[in-house]
């Protein structure tokens, strides 16, 4: 193994690291040769220099080869989506299922609620029994039987990515480009996917603003993951607005419920679903076009199939088999529930996106620290999209608090958040661009 010290001072002098190198270095990270000093100083040297695309993919590959990495002997194809993250973002809930109930394989590895947007992890906890960490042989047997299964991250798989992100996230490296894709795709090729669909949003609610930047980053993520192997597609999809109208996780959770069941289908949210859902049939090779696969799609929903899958999931995964029919009992709510009302009429031209993440936050639905605890009950509803009309002293939205006062604070975030004028805007497209190879 060439020594640590020699890797950094080649990256800090802006040379480049040859693929064995990349792989001895990250081995010493896993095992514990390489200390966390070092980690930090090899982040610090690829957030100001950079890597290549050859070592972009050395480094993914050998993040994903630290750990266990997934075989699946299936009858269809194994495929995933990973969101860059957002506001209202619950399309991993309806997504796996909808994909599955068209052959597809979906073994979805998600994570916690990361700055101002949710994680699907948490919001799954909502359910009550629901074990989001059920080790990598349950895994396997849900994913096998159901034909999707969302998870948490476990020890065994990219355990180098779990580490250098622990490093990163105290020394002001999160946003290295370089960084982030490796660390989003050492997962992916972990959990041994054939094909990968990618959903870099962009706008006040994401964590990149602008679409330039969203653009690097699903350009960086195609062809890094085209390097490794593993079939991938990009889109850029609008976060100028809350994707659903519901934030917060047992809310989300309901929504979800909704959305499948068919009691309600919002059109951004069905639009982006759809659509990344399509794009996984494509990928892999269970449609030969959009069209087709967006057509079996809605036939998954029309037909219940897509909901069927999902509450057979919840249930193999510890969940309550009548958790539709009884959803107000399992889910938890919050003990105050405010209606915001409109000051002014018009229409949203803008909205701080963002800022409704935080709110949510406020009300207990997020973390501030890694030990918090989340509440599940609490968070926003009924949130309109840029060019709704809006009507003075009529619903604006609804918080749910679990307290008068953080209801206080989460209703004047939300009248600050929304800007609302006499001459509507043209809303965004919902989805914005595809990058492929």
């Amino acid at each position: 193994m060439r020594l640590p010290q020699e890797v950094i001072r080649t990256k800090r002098d802006g040379g480049a690291i040859p693929p064995e190198d990349i792989a001895d270095f990250i081995a010493g990270l896993t095992d514990g040769r390489v200390t966390e000093g070092q980690a930090a100083a090899f982040a610090m040297a690829v957030f100001f220099r950079g890597l290549s695309r050859s070592e972009r993919v050395a480094l993914t590959r050998a993040m994903t080869e630290s750990g266990t990495v997934l075989r699946w002997d299936l009858p269809g194809p194994v495929l995933d989506k990973h969101s860059s993250g957002g506001v209202g973002d619950a399309v991993s809930l309806a997504l796996a299922p909808m994909v599955a109930a068209c052959g597809g394989y979906v073994p979805m590895i998600s994570g916690r609620g990361l700055g101002h947007t949710g994680g699907t992890l948490d919001k799954l906890a909502s359910i009550p029994g629901y074990d989001a960490m059920p080790g990598l042989a349950r895994f396997r047997t849900v994913t096998a039987d159901v034909g999707c299964a969302i998870i948490g991250q476990t020890d065994d798989l990219a355990p180098a990515d779990r580490r250098l992100y622990a490093i990163r996230d105290v020394t002001g490296t999160v946003e290295s480009l370089d960084l982030i894709t490796a660390s989003i795709l050492s997962k992916k090729l972990a959990a041994g996917l054939d094909g990968l669909v990618m959903d870099v949003k962009v706008g006040s609610g994401a964590f990149m603003a602008e679409r330039r930047e969203a653009q690097t980053l699903a350009r960086s993520i195609v062809d890094v993951a085209g390097g490794a192997g593993l079939r991938t597609v990009a889109l850029i999809t609008d976060m100028d607005s809350p994707l659903a109208s519901a934030a917060g996780n047992a809310l989300e959770v309901a929504y979800t419920l909704d959305y499948l069941s068919g009691r309600s289908r919002e059109p951004a949210f069905h639009a982006v679903t759809l659509r990344l859902a399509a794009e996984m049939l494509v990928v892999g090779g269970l449609s030969p076009d959009i069209g087709d696969a967006s057509a079996r799609l809605e036939t998954a929903l029309a037909s219940g199939r897509a909901f069927e899958v999902f509450a057979r999931m919840v249930t193999a995964l510890g969940g309550p088999v009548d958790l539709f029919e009884r959803s107000a009992h399992y889910l938890p709510a919050a003990p105050i529930t405010r209606v915001v009302v409109a000051k002014t009429d018009g229409y949203v031209t803008s909205i701080a996106t963002r800022d409704l993440g935080l709110a949510v936050i406020g009300l207990g639905g997020g973390r501030t620290r890694p030990q918090d605890d989340v509440d599940p009950r609490v968070g926003l509803t009924g949130l309109p999209r840029i060019g709704a009309k809006i009507e003075q002293g009529q619903p604006l939205a609804i918080v749910h608090a679990a307290d008068a006062a953080s209801a206080d604070r989460a209703e004047a975030t939300l009248l600050a958040a929304y800007r609302i004028d006499t001459v509507p805007l043209r809303p965004t497209p919902a989805i914005l661009e595809r990058i492929a190879d």
